[in-house]
């Protein structure tokens, strides 16, 4: 009788105590290093903006950020960031109203395009994202305002000019729409992308499932798709969002760069600025008194501006994986 065949000897695996090997403790200090590299240079910029921006907080106090005058005459300086908040937060709202859906419309038709449409069409809005910002300032400066006005706002103005405020300035295709517009445009790229990877990532299965059970395109979408990338969702608007805010050559050539009071919209049609433009606009020519404090002080409100809608967002997300975590194990 043959013996039995002799077990192949498991490998034993080191004891607990025997530590991590040393390569994971240096990966594990440089990750925390690098993490709070970071956290440091944020603070290190928060606080440098405002140590150079103490003269304006000094002399308009918290003023400053609902204040609407801006009058950088020496003698007669007066400064105030209200403008130029309204400025930044309505030209990226309304990029986000134009930009959002149609980035998620041209992931979903990527998704379900044939390949030999889609992977060309997904490269060439990528790299859109290439365009220096200038170009598209540019681009809009010569060509794309002239046609805004003459086929868009000029025939809006006429017939709801006088009933809706919105349409009630007069079109000059230098204004927040435009601005808007091409803001629209350049966040597309980002917002695209980083959707059609999120969509992507949910299991094919899922999608086969919606279609068995009799679901058009659209309905696959919705019911198998979104819920479960929502979240990713919500984080690619919130990156198109961050450009949105910081933006500067682009909306400065195509903003219309009114100050003031006046740089406050009435409607769509009106220049405006943003805190981006009012400090590339004034920056080189301002003085050391008072005029380049109040531009390094509107950098620093647009730097916090941008962390809090970035954490905003952050704490957004984690509260729907919450909730999606909570139905999926109910």
């Amino acid at each position: 009788m043959a013996a039995p065949a002799a077990r192949p000897a498991r490998r034993r695996l080191p004891p607990a105590a025997a530590g991590r090997p040393i390569t994971d403790k240096i990966f594990k200090w440089g990750a925390t290093l690098a993490g709070a590299y970071v956290l440091a240079m944020v603070l290190v910029v928060v606080l440098q903006l405002g140590i150079e921006s103490v003269p304006i907080w000094e002399k308009e106090g918290a003023g400053f950020l609902w204040g609407t005058d801006w009058n950088p005459v020496p003698g007669r300086d007066s400064f105030g960031a209200l403008p130029y908040v309204v400025g930044t937060l309505l030209t990226a709202g309304i990029a986000m109203a134009i930009g959002v859906p149609l980035s998620i419309g041209i992931a979903m038709f990527v998704m379900i395009a044939p390949r030999r449409i889609g992977a060309p069409l997904g490269y060439l809005v990528e790299l859109i994202e290439a365009v220096p910002s200038v170009v598209f300032g540019l681009w809009g400066l010569f060509v794309f305002r002239v046609y805004l006005r003459d086929w868009i706002e000029a025939p809006l103005h006429e017939a709801f000019g006088d009933s809706i405020f919105l349409f009630s300035g007069a079109p000059f295709g230098l204004d927040v729409l435009s601005a808007s517009i091409i803001l629209a445009i350049m966040i597309i790229p980002t917002i695209s992308a980083v959707s059609r990877e999120v969509m992507t990532a949910v299991p094919q299965q899922q999608r086969e499932a919606a279609y068995m059970l009799g679901s058009t395109t659209w309905e696959m979408f919705r019911l198998a798709v979104f819920p479960y990338s929502k979240a990713g969702l919500i984080g690619a608007s919130v990156l198109g969002l961050g450009r949105a805010v910081g933006e500067t050559m682009a909306v400065t050539m195509l903003i219309g760069n009114a100050t003031g009071a006046r740089a406050i919209p009435g409607s769509l049609f009106d220049p405006g600025q943003s805190m981006a433009s009012i400090i590339a606009n004034e920056f080189i020519e301002a003085d050391l008194v008072f005029h380049v404090p109040a531009l390094i002080a509107v950098g620093l409100v647009l730097l916090l501006v941008a962390i809090a809608v970035n954490v905003a967002a952050h704490f957004l997300v984690v509260r729907m994986l919450r909730i999606r975590e909570g139905a999926i194990n109910a």
